[in-house]
């Protein structure tokens, strides 16, 4: 199995430091707002890496954070704390604020099957073990204080920047975050931020350099080593996170370790929406609710996600998803009808081919998983099978089989001959119908069709035989 590693730029086999389990680390989302699609392209991305370890048959122990404090507006660190600023636009607690938008988020990841972590961690419940590690940090001489907080110096940690590959020597003052003229270095970040003079948060814990609340990059530190320990297998997010977020949990992690932190760091790409990037004020702004809204499963638009490798910058379009909800439903409706033949009786090996080219379709299937989780090429072969000329019952156990994979809901959509009981009446029906083509009394034949298909069955007419299926119980 090889993973493309973002802080070698390059594919590498995977081998984690358990050769049975895998710790994995998820950025969640900061609570003060609703989810967009864009961060559902994220998360079906982490769900699949997830399944597809697990399919590999690895234990996977899955952490993940709720960001309810600490994430200001200003990558500079400075400005408001998300949450508490839209408690005080709604004029609610920020509590409140944090467990409301806490629920739409895995709301949605309900929608679109996407498995909980075994772990999921709030930022306020982990103030201690923040604080234990700043400690660390200042006894190890790499932070030091100003006006509105404790920051750590990153000129005083070899290799900073590492991921995100920036050249410190080349970046000006507020050329990567806002100017802040008490800092030392422009890269520096907030480890701990004190409450203003003369103000009360709603969110705020004593330490030992004052009053005041974490910052944001601390968080995820803290609480991944919390529960997956000081060095972990695999941390995931979105590529917006590599030049500033996760180049800053490198360096307070492994500055207060003196340990690897991340071995395998693997980025989802930017969804852009109509070509453009997703803005409130350019109207493309789009939650699931939305897409739900305008009448698509929401699976369908899983399976969009799934058609793009989870890397590449991906362009979401209302046409896309109507093609990816098309193609979907017709893949549904192919696993619940199938092609079962009139007689009805229990297909047969006629070909020991048959046998090597299910295995072939298997062995297929996991070199693409293998091969940095390439599901384009995966839901490619999904098709392949569908029209091959194995039978359907192979088909069914191999596609149901990958959907532990996708995730796209197709158990239960059964290809079983034996589970199709045809009346003698349908029977006589199709026999009469097939008689009538024969005479080539098209339209006698057609009244007999649709008489079939007010039973509850459909008529494929293949060749010189009629196939007839159970009528699925939905539209495309």
């Amino acid at each position: 199995m090889f993973f493309y590693n973002t802080l070698f730029r390059k594919k590498e086999k995977f081998e984690p430091f358990n050769p049975s389990k895998v710790g994995l680390y998820s950025c969640g989302p900061t609570v003060y707002d609703y989810a967009h699609i864009g961060h559902a392209r994220t998360y079906v991305f982490v769900d699949v890496l997830k399944r597809v370890l697990e399919y590999s048959g690895y234990k996977v122990d899955h952490v993940m954070n709720i960001t309810d404090v600490g994430h200001l507006t200003s990558e500079a660190d400075t400005g408001d704390d998300k949450v508490e600023k839209k408690a005080k636009i709604e004029g609610k607690t920020a509590w409140d604020i944090a467990k409301y938008y806490t629920k739409d988020f895995f709301d949605m990841t309900g929608k679109l099957n996407i498995l909980k972590p075994q772990v999921i961690c709030k930022a306020t419940d982990y103030i201690p073990q923040m604080i234990k590690i700043i400690k660390q940090l200042e006894e190890k001489g790499l932070t030091y204080v100003i006006s509105d907080g404790v920051y750590f110096d990153t000129s005083k940690l070899k290799n900073y920047g590492k991921l995100a590959r920036l050249k410190i020597e080349d970046l000006k003052e507020g050329a990567r975050v806002g100017k802040n003229k008490e800092k030392r270095n422009p890269t520096d970040f907030a480890l701990w931020k004190f409450t203003q003079s003369g103000t009360k948060r709603q969110m705020e814990w004593q330490s030992p350099w004052g009053v005041g609340f974490p910052g944001w990059h601390i968080e995820c530190s803290a609480m991944s080593m919390e529960h997956l320990g000081e060095t972990i297998d695999i941390h995931t997010g979105g590529i917006d996170h590599i030049p500033i977020h996760h180049t800053n949990e490198i360096a307070q992690s492994e500055g207060a370790t003196g340990k690897l932190f991340v071995k395998y760091w693997l980025h989802a790409g930017h969804l852009l929406v109509e070509g453009k990037k997703m803005s409130k004020s350019l109207g493309n702004y789009y939650r699931l609710k939305d897409v739900v809204d305008k009448g698509y499963d929401p699976l369908s638009l899983r399976y969009l996600f799934l058609t793009a490798h989870y890397r590449t910058e991906m362009n979401f379009t209302w046409k896309a998803l109507e093609g990816a909800q098309k193609a979907f439903s017709k893949l549904k409706v192919q696993l619940a009808t199938g092609n079962l033949q009139l007689t009805n009786k229990k297909e047969k090996r006629v070909d020991s081919k048959l046998d090597s080219q299910v295995e072939e379709y298997s062995k297929r299937f996991r070199n693409y998983l293998n091969d940095d989780l390439d599901m384009p090429r995966a839901i490619a072969l999904v098709w392949e099978v569908v029209k091959s000329d194995i039978p359907d019952s192979d088909k069914y156990k191999l596609i149901v089989d990958w959907d532990r994979v996708f995730g796209l809901g197709f158990a239960g959509q059964e290809i079983r001959n034996k589970e199709l009981v045809i009346s003698q009446e349908v029977k006589g029906l199709v026999k009469e119908r097939e008689k009538l083509r024969e005479e080539k009394k098209w339209e006698e034949a057609d009244k007999i069709r649709k008489e079939i298909e007010e039973k509850g069955y459909l008529v494929e007419d293949k060749q010189e035989k009629s196939i007839i299926k159970k009528k699925p119980r939905y539209d495309l």
